[in-house]
């Protein structure tokens, strides 16, 4: 076996020990017993059979993804500020705001970091007076769990971001507006100063519903997003459009590439450059959590595919989602975007090339450039579309469709939107010149959507099974093993 190919398995092996720990708790003794029989196998395989070694190491790594995940729920356990949750009494805290505020109509949220502990706090208070980036300061007020809803966990939501606290409403006192920095902090402060700067710049150039559309694409901030806009969305299957996810970032990257090549760049060129687009792209919305991890997994799939090989592909991705997971396993169950960042990679490393098939046989070999935009969407929107109906309830029929119809203009969407928000902060005159191809392309957007919004696009599917889930991938994975094996020699250029 090639050191890349067990690599692939210890990073399954860590994979299913912390999905097995996030649904079973796996007691200490059996723990225990996986480790003392994987330590065997390795001496075992020193002594007398090599091949054993990988069955034993696949059994460590299994024990690791499970002590991982239980290290990281006794230090939730071990919170000293959320041991004052729920009590009804007012504490008085002092913290630093380690993040932007995430501005409403009538409110905004704050995350806090507390002194002297890593506790994180999301305060909600009034929109007005503002707070900042690195403010320091005191706040009085009752702490609570995160509440958990029929229809939304919002305590696990917060979970994987360290959060384990909110307070509501609290007194706040800025103890010192005076920043001090290292580099890091520095530069973090400038970049959500550009991205407070171009939301104002698109609020000034475009009239809603077009700014608010054109933030929630280019900045990833559909937090002023209104109700009907976001039905609209999710009945016509492009909200994951306004939200910054690794499936979101993938389309982008291989839109990127697609024009690179048409230009006539080499393949490696393309791809390298592809990979700088998109670290701009998550510089330019903030480096939120999300957009790093999106980052990670749209980079590393772009890299991949350099190798032109499902299984290298294949590998790199696993392995990237280990190490990112070795450093929060909240992430698997918790992280909806993580999932489907995973998810997106891996159909269009496996799926894609069956749609291509597909379309070369029915446009008798005349597929374009064109048509690699639409069968990356299908590929991708094959593995994602039951997550999504798992966790938001709704299948739109019309997904399909519809994606064929936008993601293609998606790239020149952010580029004019990018260029008209960047001149608006320079001039607004500037702003408006630049801002008509964009206003144009978001105006046909909203076309499409008003045109497809329909009573019968969408089906409810509420509270589905997993077990459900289970089947469709299962389904899945035979078919994609079946197609690859009868047409593997069409496959060659892979």
């Amino acid at each position: 076996m090639t050191p890349s190919k067990a690599l692939f398995w210890f990073g399954i092996s860590f994979l299913v020990g912390i999905a097995v720990e996030s649904f079973i708790a796996v007691p200490q003794l059996f723990v225990w017993g996986i480790l003392i029989f994987g330590f065997g196998c390795v001496a075992f395989s020193i002594l007398v059979k090599k091949e054993v070694a990988v069955m034993g190491f696949c059994l460590l790594f299994l024990a690791l993804g499970v002590l991982r995940l239980q290290m990281t729920q006794f230090t939730i356990q071990q919170d000293p500020v959320s041991k004052l949750n729920d009590s009804g009494q007012k504490v008085t805290l002092a913290g630093t705001i380690i993040d932007g505020a995430d501005v409403r109509d009538n409110s905004q949220k704050l995350k806090v970091q507390i002194d002297h502990v890593k506790s994180i706090v999301l305060v909600t208070t009034a929109a007005y007076p503002e707070f900042h980036y690195l403010d320091h300061i005191q706040m009085t007020g009752k702490l609570a769990t995160p509440m958990v809803a029929p229809d939304f966990n919002y305590k696990n939501y917060l979970l994987k971001d360290g959060i384990y606290s909110v307070m509501g409403f609290p007194v706040i006192k800025v103890i010192a507006g005076g920043h001090q920095y290292n580099v890091f902090s520095f530069l973090y402060e400038k970049i959500l100063w550009v991205k407070e700067s171009m939301a104002a710049s698109i609020n000034q150039t475009f009239a809603s519903p077009h700014s608010i559309l054109l933030q929630g694409i280019l900045l990833g901030n559909n937090k002023t997003m209104t109700q009907s806009l976001r039905d609209q969305l999710s009945a016509t299957g492009l909200r994951y459009l306004t939200a910054i996810s690794g499936l979101h970032v993938i389309i982008l990257g291989e839109i990127v590439v697609f024009i690179l090549l048409w230009l006539g760049l080499w393949r490696q060129q393309a791809f390298c450059l592809a990979i700088v687009f998109v670290w701009l792209y998550v510089v330019m919305t903030g480096f939120p959590a999300s957009g790093i991890r999106a980052g990670i997994m749209g980079s590393i799939f772009l890299m991949s595919q350099v190798f032109g090989r499902q299984n290298t592909s294949t590998r790199t991705i696993v392995v990237a989602a280990a190490l990112m997971l070795l450093q929060n396993p909240l992430l698997l169950v918790y992280d909806v975007g993580f999932q489907l960042s995973f998810l997106a990679a891996m159909g269009i490393i496996h799926v894609k090339p069956l749609f291509d098939v597909l379309l070369k046989k029915v446009f008798h070999g005349q597929a374009t450039h064109l048509s690699n935009i639409v069968t990356v969407t299908l590929a991708a929107q094959a593995l994602t579309i039951p997550i999504m109906v798992f966790n938001f309830g709704t299948i739109s029929l019309i997904a399909p469709l519809t994606n064929i119809l936008i993601v293609p203009v998606m790239y020149f969407i952010m580029l004019f939107g990018f260029l008209a928000a960047v001149a608006g902060m320079a001039a607004n005159m500037l702003g408006i010149i630049f801002s008509v191809p964009a206003w144009i392309l978001i105006s046909y957007f909203l076309k499409v959507m008003d045109l497809f919004y329909q009573p019968w696009a969408v089906v409810q599917w509420q509270n589905i099974s997993w077990a459900w889930l289970a089947i469709y991938y299962v389904i899945l994975l035979a078919i994609v093993w079946r197609l690859n094996k009868k047409l593997q020699p069409e496959f060659l250029e892979y």
